[in-house]
């Protein structure tokens, strides 16, 4: 049986408690939008969002309440202070939006 186009190919569930709020609804269906998607040991969630038809990067996160949505440029975040795996993974996701 074959997928159809439709059918999520990945499913996150949030792990934060609801004080961080409504964490964001992502989905690939628009194909300009890439999303990247990084949990650390201890459950903390990030979500990196790159708008192809914007060039507009954001970064979004659990433990910062997921409704703020933190530009991201030249793969740096100003005012958030990242794990250095944390920020790894962020030059990973920027990396490939530039490919």
């Amino acid at each position: 049986m074959s997928a159809t186009v439709s059918e999520p190919m990945l499913t996150i569930h949030n792990r934060h408690p609801a004080a961080c709020g409504i964490p964001p609804a992502c989905s690939t269906e628009a194909a300009d939008l890439y999303i990247g998607y990084f949990e650390n040991r201890h459950g903390e969630q990030w979500i990196f969002t790159f708008d192809r038809a914007t060039c507009e990067a954001r970064l979004q996160g659990g433990d910062v309440g997921w409704a703020s949505a933190h530009p991201v440029r030249d793969g740096q975040v100003d005012g958030l202070i990242l794990a250095p795996e944390e920020a790894a993974w962020l030059q990973a996701c920027w990396s490939a939006t530039r490919a």
